[in-house]
Order: structure tokens, then sequence, then C-alpha cells
């Protein structure tokens, strides 16, 4: 019998791509509530209790609930939502963060799977901290640009509304300026850090697709540091299947298309650039489709390894 998983939340934005890309596997049974009862509690909680790994697509507070409800049957979780990101016995999802984080996901009873704009910041930083090329106490600023998708079904109805004209923008709109950002807490835990980064996120006119870029100034930088950034992450992902670190040398000049936050969209790929300029600063750009590696992809991949099954079944790279 193929193991059972349960998707508590499956026709939210993150829970439909979710099971649009499990769609036609055979290695898993899919189960779900009869759409009468898709908000029952009772119903949700019987169907949770039967599923080998239940992926929570819900709003943190209903997460947790849902945590408590497995808290007393052999399921195992994964939560999209941001309630157990830093939470004690919980294994954040991100599997290429470091070296024994597949092996902790395999074993786990609670992933929490991460942020999409965590996942593009710590991949670009967590492996200069592991190698000494900038210190704990570095100040980091984050400049990032997400598809209105990533907001979920509020934001999405609030940029397609014909009225608010907000497709048509040919701007970026910063937003959670006057807030400490829900996903700064995992960013500063993971990375390292000691203090949490400078985070500036925006929105743009489009529905997926995500870049991320990691400004460091020279005087942040180790000696010779760099030089080396590149080597540094391309060895660090070398085996990697969903991570890339571009460009090939030699690096082409960049241009208008360099940096397409969609280069990634309907894949769970994604791409890393490092641009180093004269003054010695380095600029870290990180590519990806914010419903693919930044949520429901990265959500397969920690479900994959849970069930003992090849990590890259059934995503797209």
């Amino acid at each position: 019998m193929p193991p059972k998983v349960y998707i508590d939340g499956h026709v939210g934005t993150t829970g439909l791509r979710i099971r649009e890309w499990l769609a036609g596997r055979n290695d898993i049974e899919l189960l779900t509530v009869a759409e009468a009862q898709r908000k029952s509690d009772a119903a949700r909680r019987v169907v949770l209790a039967e599923a080998d790994v239940a992926i929570l697509c819900l709003p943190d507070a209903a997460s947790r609930e849902a945590a408590g409800w497995a808290a007393y049957t052999d399921t195992r979780l994964i939560d999209a939502s941001t309630a157990h990101r830093v939470e004690d016995g919980w294994v954040y999802g991100l599997p290429e963060l470091q070296p024994d984080q597949r092996e902790a996901i395999r074993q786990a009873k609670y992933v929490a799977n991460p942020g999409c704009y965590p996942s593009a910041f710590l991949l670009l930083v967590r492996p200069l901290l592991d190698a000494g090329l900038i210190a704990k106490q570095t100040p980091v600023s984050i400049h990032a640009l997400s598809g209105y998708s990533g907001g979920g079904r509020p934001l999405i109805e609030k940029w397609e509304d014909a009225e608010l004209g907000l497709g048509s923008l040919v701007y970026e709109a910063p937003y959670a300026l006057e807030r400490v950002h829900k996903h700064v807490p995992e960013m500063t835990k993971y990375s390292l850090l000691d203090c949490g980064p400078h985070f500036v996120p925006a929105v743009g006119p489009f529905r997926c697709g995500m870049r991320v870029q990691v400004p460091l100034h020279t005087s942040l930088l180790q000696c010779g540091a760099g030089d080396t950034i590149r080597e540094v992450l391309r060895e660090r992902y070398r085996h990697e299947p969903f991570v890339r670190v571009l460009p090939n040398e030699p690096p082409p000049e960049t241009n208008e298309h360099s940096f397409d936050p969609q280069a990634c969209n309907d894949t769970n790929r994604i791409d890393l650039h490092v641009t180093p300029h004269p003054a010695g600063h380095v600029l870290l750009v990180a590519i990806l489709d914010n419903l693919g590696k930044g949520a429901c992809g990265v959500a397969i991949q920690n479900l994959n390894l849970m069930l003992g099954l090849p990590e890259t079944t059934g995503l797209p790279a």
C-alpha cells in the first residue's frame, strides 16, 4: 500500500499547487475530505489521523490547532505556515541548509516548511558564515521582490482587481516597512547571524516569481572574500539537484534581463548569482518561484524525504 498523504487546506494558494504537483503520482495515496465537510474540524481530524504525512496549508492559528491533533497520532506533519519555524521540536525543512539537514528531515515527526524569502536568503548567506567569509556580527540588508501570489488569496484578489489597477503598475510596491516582517526570526536563527537583517520586501505586478538581493559592502567582507564567494557557493551546492550557481565563467555583463524574477517559475529550482563590483563590494542575488522552491516544491522535497522516496520525485527542475 502506498503511503497516505493529506493536504489540510488544499484549496488555498499553496495547497492547490502542492496538490497539482502531486496529482498523478502512484507512489502515494492522496486523502481528501468531502467538500461539504471541508471546514469541519471533526472530519479533518479523522482524515489527518489516517495519514502517514499531513501537509498543513493553513493560517498560523489553525496550523497550531492541527498540530495539537497530530500529537495523539502517528501522523507526521509538514507545516507550510510560519507557526513553527523557530519552535523547539520542529525540524526546519530546508534540505540544503547544512549537511545533516536531510537526515533530520527524514527522521522528523514535525517539519516546518521554510518561508520563500528566508530560503533564498539562507542559501545565499549561510555558506558564507560557515566558511568565515563574513562574521556573525555582520549587519546585513535584503531587498526582495515577490509576485503577488506570495500574499495568498487576499493579495491575489487585491492585485487582480481591475478597479484598483495594480496590475498595470510599472514599479514595485514596498510593504511591511513599519513592522518586523514575520520571516525575520527564521532568517536570523538559521543564518547564524547575531542580529536580524534589515529586510525590505516589495510586491511586483506579476503573479509568481521572486528575486532576493543581498548587497555586501567591501568593509563587511573578510580579506579576499569577494574573489571566493562564488567558489564557496559552487562547492556547497555542487551536488544539489535544485540549486544552480550562476553565471558560468566568464561572467557575462548584466543587462535588463539578467535577474528576471520569473526565470524559475513553475520549477523547484533556485538560481544564485554572485556579482562582484570593482570597488570590492559583492551583490548576491537569488531567483526562485515563490510558489515553487519557495513553498510548494520544498514541501514536496520534504515529503519525499520523510517517506524514503527519491527527493526529486515529481518535482520540475
